[in-house]
């Protein structure tokens, strides 16, 4: 398996600097700073990146759980929302939220939902997310 490559680099003060991420593969670059972290500003940051990572692994993990059940999606649409708070010692990811939506015409609500949480304990970013403190499922079945 390959190994995957990104990098950050940061200039100044953590709230006056900033910085700016990229993907080895050239996906994506971009600025993030104090602003776009810990307010809205413009940018990205690190918790988005883990929260498209993770709303992406969930996505081929649940296509992969729903295959080995014969089920055939449509399309798998997941959104991950990722909560930064500040905890003892400093900022940590407290909570991810992952909504999916899954088209698959003929797929029954209990074997959907079987797969649904098997995806999520066997994602390999749910894996890597471990110490985080909850990463909530909600799967639903659309027509």
């Amino acid at each position: 398996m390959p190994t995957r490559t990104a990098t950050a680099e940061w200039k100044g003060e953590i709230r006056g600097g900033s910085g700016s991420m990229k993907m080895a593969s050239g996906a994506y670059e971009g600025p993030y700073s104090f602003e776009s972290r810990f307010k809205e500003g413009t940018g990205t940051n690190p918790e988005e990146l883990i929260g498209a990572a993770h709303a992406g692994c969930y996505s081929m993990a649940l296509a992969g759980e729903l295959a080995g059940r014969h089920i055939k999606p449509e399309s798998i649409t997941t959104e991950a929302k990722v909560d930064v708070d500040k905890a003892e010692g400093g900022f940590a990811i407290t909570k991810i939220d992952l909504i999916t939506r899954v088209v698959a015409p003929g797929a029954d609500e209990a074997t959907f939902q079987e797969a649904a949480q098997a995806a999520k304990e066997g994602c390999p970013v749910s894996k890597a997310l471990a110490g985080v403190g909850t990463i909530n499922l909600d799967a639903s079945l659309q027509s």
